[in-house]
Formats: C-alpha cells, structure tokens, sequence
C-alpha cells in the first residue's frame, strides 16, 4: 500500500490516521464518561483528567497533521454510482467531524486552562494557558465539550452506518478503501 493516497485508494497514512484517530477518539469518549462518576477520594480522580487532557493536546496536534495532509494529499474518488445528494452528504458529514474535533479540544483546553494553570502533556511538555479568567470559564465550556462530544459520537455513528450501507447495500468498494484492503469496487 502506497503511503500517499491514489485516485482509487487511501494510502496507509491516511489509513493509519483515520483508525488511530477513531480510536483514540471512543476511548476518549469512554474515558471521560467514567471520570464524571469518580469521587474525589478514587485514587484516578486526579490521574484520570491527566489522561484525559494529555491525551487530547496530543489529538490535538495528530488533528492538525490530519488536515494538513488532507491538503497536500487528495482523497480519493468516490464509488461510481454515488448519488449527488449522498456525495455532498459525505463531504459534509466529513467537514462536520473535523469541525466538531477542533471546537471540542479547544472547549477542553478552555476547561484545563480556566484556572491560569499550563495543561501538562505526560510529562514531555505544557502547553499555556492563553486564555483565561473569564467568567463562568470553566463551567460553560465544560457544558460546550460534554454536549459536543455526545454529538461527534452520534455523527461518527451515522458515519460508520454509511460506511456500512456502502458495503453491503451498495456493495461498493467505500469501506474497503477506508481499511486499505481494495483497489477495485466488488464485482457480485
């Protein structure tokens, strides 16, 4: 597998950022809910958020390398046979996905950084807190993240069910591509 994208296929970087990134962002998910249930006494009450915001400055930065090298490195053409309505509905859905990853981290960054306080990455490095001492920071920004991540898990759901219908309604090569497995749609 080519590491750049062809007309036909996504190379394995793009493979690799797409799963990795999927991944990371379920976990994250998950992560975040069971933090809202710890008290403060659990031992993960403070290792859990230290988890949480270095893991998501690091998204953060692969979110970033991502549309860089969506820029520089076309996607490949859709399934032939793709209506316009779902062509425009995919490129949207997938503009949605980056929109709400960016507004999400930089809602966690305003909740990590409310206090003045750098957000530590693991140890490596801190990144600063630019902007705080608003009002109410903390707290508003904590509701925008809570409600934005429920959304990205609804709309990476929907994506996923697309990505489905392409394979075993429309029996098109969509998902096959995405897992790096095929270069040619499938044949009945």
């Amino acid at each position: 597998m080519p590491m750049k994208n062809t007309h036909d296929r996504y190379g394995w970087l793009s493979v690799a950022l797409h799963w990795s990134m999927a991944l990371a962002v379920f976990g994250m998910f998950a992560l975040g809910v069971w933090m809202r249930d710890l008290s403060y006494y659990d031992p993960w009450y403070r290792q859990g958020p230290f988890i949480h915001k270095s893991i998501g400055i690091l998204l953060l930065g692969l979110l970033l390398f991502r549309l860089f090298w969506r820029a520089i490195n076309p996607r490949p053409q859709d399934a032939p046979g793709m209506k316009a309505w779902e062509r425009i509905t995919a490129h949207l859905t997938h503009y949605a996905l980056y929109a709400l990853l960016l507004v999400l981290m930089l809602a966690g960054y305003l909740i990590s950084t409310a206090d003045g306080r750098a957000i530590d990455v693991f140890g490596w490095f801190s990144v600063p807190a630019t902007l705080h001492g608003l009002e109410n920071q903390e707290d508003i920004a904590g509701e925008i993240h809570e409600f934005l991540a429920w959304i990205l898990l609804i709309l990476a759901g929907v994506h996923a069910a697309a990505a489905l219908k392409h394979h075993f309604y429309n029996r098109d090569n969509t998902l096959l591509k995405m897992l790096g497995l095929s270069r040619q749609p499938r044949r009945d």
